[in-house]
């Protein structure tokens, strides 16, 4: 076999920042962060997700939002009601103007049916 040919490994520890549950292993990837565990250096690996905080692995549903998405999408579907609400609104104060016209025995003539009948 080849001498040198392989990367060197080193003793890390992974910590699951979502439930901080810490997973000691080896890797080839080194941190600046250590942490002396017993007699042992360690380099610190931080990830989201592992098998302590998945919800396959635990069977609960469980959010992970890091970036945000969630607080963007729930603005989006208020900004979305809110606007849907407004049109509403108008369109609901339209047709009181004109049923009350009708009552009154006036007539206008809508304008927007007039538009779409044009083309």
């Amino acid at each position: 076999m080849k001498d040198n040919i392989h990367p060197k490994v080193y003793p890390v520890v992974y910590l699951d920042t979502s439930s901080g549950a810490e997973f000691i292993s080896t890797s080839t990837k080194k941190t600046s962060e250590t942490k002396k565990i017993g007699n042992t250096e360690y380099f610190v690996i931080r990830v989201e997700v592992s098998s302590s905080s998945h919800p396959f692995f635990t069977g609960q549903q469980k959010l992970i939002d890091t970036a945000g998405r969630v607080d963007k999408f729930m603005a989006r579907v208020k900004k979305a009601q809110s606007i849907k609400e407004k049109e509403v609104k108008k369109i609901d104060g339209e047709m009181d103007e004109m049923f009350t016209d009708e009552e009154k025995g006036e007539v206008k003539p809508v304008k927007k049916a007039a538009k779409k009948a044009k083309k």
